[in-house]
């Protein structure tokens, strides 16, 4: 599996944390609090995380491809909760595979 990890710096991340995690349950399987949450995308899990000032996105998936889904659906999801903000994107970074 692949994976990538970004972020988005934001006073209001537990808030987005938890609006996307309810606008996912109403279609796939999600858990969440305050400050985590799983997200069961088609392609392998997002696992969000809310901290002071910035909200952590890590998605995984079999292939690159789908990889770039995976962060296209947050983003794409982020963008109609963050639009008060100009949020286009995360900052995504590929996490580096061990030697």
């Amino acid at each position: 599996m692949l994976t990538d990890s970004g972020h988005f710096d934001t006073p209001n991340a537990s808030k987005y944390l938890q609006q996307l995690c309810k606008h996912f349950a109403h279609k796939v399987a999600v858990t969440h609090h305050e400050t985590t949450g799983t997200v069961a995308l088609g392609m392998g899990p997002a696992t969000l995380t809310a901290e002071d000032q910035q909200l952590r996105a890590v998605v995984t998936a079999p292939t690159a491809e789908e990889l770039d889904h995976a962060r296209q659906i947050i983003d794409n999801h982020l963008k109609r909760f963050a639009f008060r903000e100009d949020f286009e994107a995360m900052t995504w970074a590929s996490a580096v595979a061990p030697a």
